[in-house]
């Protein structure tokens, strides 16, 4: 291009910077604040105490997330292993390739975890990352596909903050990570470049490696909706010559995409299918774990219509709402499709993909049979042909509502966009678009999450005092054994490992690994004797009948595991129902004798054998 040329003789200098860039900078900037605000928003109540507080309807995710961060930051510092450890499900240990492990967080956030703790670096990830959702899709939409900040805006907000994403926000640390599938999008895009495809094909590689670490079911799904997609826009009459065109630049990097991030995660690929303590599918009903038809018309709980009472129950718990639209947006979405297909002819082929993209995975997320406001129906739908694929098996088919969010905040950006570049002539059509956003997006706008008081971490754990009872390295074990319902094992592990009080090991743990029905997995480990005495006593708070084969069993599982003491805290976490402590104290003295009291604590030492 030629250069400009230069001011003439005593005319004034050309501003710094345009107005109109300027007026760009500050949206932009007025976004980051506006996404930051909304996402401390969210999750306010946990910042009244992150040390203190605890989300009501998910604390033993919470906890698990807790215990990953300090595990990985103990692993860095320590050389261990960061996928696999046998400080859980002593003694065979815990795959956590097969495992949410998001290893890039806890690796990133190493120096914050010991400095303030993993809960506060558990509940600043959770923020960040719904701020930084929004502002990848703000920063994609913004940049590659509308020309208004406006559009921009309101479809990045809609995405970050929609129904499923603040329903994850209730602990899930690897699905609140959206801003994973702009970046991934963003360097597909950049395939088509002839003259980088090595670079543009090295760089995506490294970031579906980043992207498997943190999230490597969002990616999965993230692979699968591209998979549609694109085949859809390419196949479109419109666009199959520029299709064609950028094949061979994209097939290039697409294979250096492949070689990259096969050479970056060949280890955890290797621990993932072929490591010890693997295996296939999940314990989790896809029919259970499937989205209600009913469901994509229905209001989230955490939203202004919930609290206006028109909140439903038919997610199968509170941390997958995964679709929960509402009538008026399913209507606004089909609205906004057909006017934009009628207006602009070039944006077809991007129409046709996003339509067919949110049919598809509409359909597969309702899983192998229809459900219907809470009743089961015997309707066979697509996903029964996919369940027992490997790989898709571990993936529940709520979770692809995920995939519709996007597609319909895109949408919205397009329509925005349109609208401002082109307004209607009439009053009242305007009046018509600005009453259908605001009916539709207001009753979504999100409420704060649900969060109790925390159990305290006991001062046998925070001063120290169980490497007294413990020899360095040693197995301490808490009643009721640690499992996702009864997550204090964890949360004291995590509490020593952060504070660099040295290593204990634990029995049990929150874990996904084998012991599930035909070879797939399960939480925790297969029950034992003593463990399943200690959890009926918790929960019933009645003590079992204890007998001399019951006492010989349970200190021979005690033994297996290698246990030094087991510890009973005054206030027992149950993280889906309240336990009876002194019924607990009861039972283990039935099995074990009397206890000591240590700190806080009620405190068994297992006798040798």
């Amino acid at each position: 291009m030629p250069s400009s040329p230069p001011p003439a003789a005593g005319s004034p200098p050309a501003p710094a910077v345009a107005p109109g860039r300027r007026r760009d900078r500050r949206a932009d900037a007025l976004f980051a604040v506006a996404a930051l605000a909304l996402a401390g928003w969210v999750t306010s109540g946990l910042w009244l105490g992150p040390d203190q507080r605890v989300i009501t309807v998910n604390s033993s995710d919470q906890a698990l997330f807790e215990w990953l961060l300090a595990f990985g930051a103990h692993a860095l510092t320590h050389g261990e292993n960061p996928l696999f450890t046998t400080l859980l499900n002593v003694p065979d240990g815990v795959n956590l390739a097969v495992n949410t492990s998001i290893t890039v967080y806890a690796a990133v956030f190493a120096p914050l975890t010991y400095l303030i703790g993993p809960p506060t670096t558990f509940l600043v990830i959770l923020t960040l990352n719904l701020a930084a959702t929004a502002l990848a899709w703000y920063l994609l939409l913004s940049r590659q596909l509308v020309r208004s900040r406006l559009a921009a805006g309101v479809g990045a907000l809609f995405v970050a903050f929609s129904p499923g994403m603040v329903s994850h926000a209730n602990a899930h640390l690897n699905w609140t990570a959206g801003w994973l599938v702009p970046l991934l999008l963003w360097r597909v895009f950049a395939l088509r470049e002839p003259a980088r495809w090595l670079r543009n094909g090295v760089v995506l590689g490294a970031a579906v490696a980043v992207a498997f670490s943190i999230a490597a079911e969002g990616l999965f799904f993230t692979a699968l909706a591209l998979g549609v997609f694109l085949p859809v826009w390419a196949l479109h009459p419109e666009r199959r010559a520029r299709a064609r065109a950028a094949l061979p630049a994209f097939a290039r990097g697409l294979g250096v995409t492949a070689l990259t991030a096969g050479v970056l995660l060949a280890y955890p690929l290797w621990l993932h299918f072929a490591g010890p303590q693997r295996f296939h599918g999940t314990g989790f009903d896809p029919v259970i774990h499937a989205e209600d038809v009913a469901a994509y018309a229905a209001y989230p709980r955490r939203s202004l219509a919930g609290e206006a009472g028109l909140g439903t129950s038919l997610a199968p718990n509170p941390t997958e709402e995964n679709s929960f639209f509402g009538v008026p947006l399913l209507l606004l979405a089909a609205v906004c499709l057909g006017w934009l297909w009628r207006r602009d002819r070039a944006l077809r082929a991007t129409l046709a993909a996003l339509g067919g993209t949110a049919v598809v995975f509409t359909v597969l997320s309702w899983g192998p049979r229809a459900k219907w406001a809470g009743r089961h129906t015997d309707t066979p739908l697509p996903f029964l042909l996919l369940d027992d694929l490997p790989v898709v098996n571990a993936a529940l088919p709520a979770r692809l509502a995920l995939i519709v969010a996007p597609v319909i905040g895109v949408l919205l950006a397009y329509t925005v966009d349109r609208l401002r570049a082109d307004p209607p002539r009439r009053r009242a059509a305007r009046a018509a678009w600005g009453l259908g956003l605001v009916a539709a997006l207001l009753p979504l706008l999100p409420t704060p999450l649900l969060t109790r008081v925390r159990e305290p971490v006991p001062a046998f754990i925070t001063a120290g005092t169980w490497k007294e009872y413990v020899s360095p390295g040693g197995t301490l074990t808490p009643l009721p054994l640690t499992l996702d319902v009864t997550p204090d094992g964890q949360r004291w592990q995590a509490y020593a490992l952060a504070h660099r009080q040295g290593e204990f090991r634990l029995p049990a743990g929150f874990f996904l690994g084998p012991g599930g029905p035909d070879g797939r997995g399960r939480i925790g480990p297969p029950p034992r004797t003593f463990d399943t005495l200690m959890d009926q006593a918790g929960r019933t708070g009645l003590v079992p009948i204890v007998t001399e084969g019951s006492i010989r069993l349970s200190l021979a599982d005690l033994r297996y595991w290698g246990v030094e003491v087991v510890v009973l805290a005054d206030r027992v976490e149950g993280a889906k129902y309240d336990l009876d402590e002194d019924a607990l104290r009861r039972t283990a003295t039935a099995l074990l004798g009397p206890p000591q009291r240590v700190d806080d604590v009620w405190l068994w030492r297992v006798p040798p054998a």
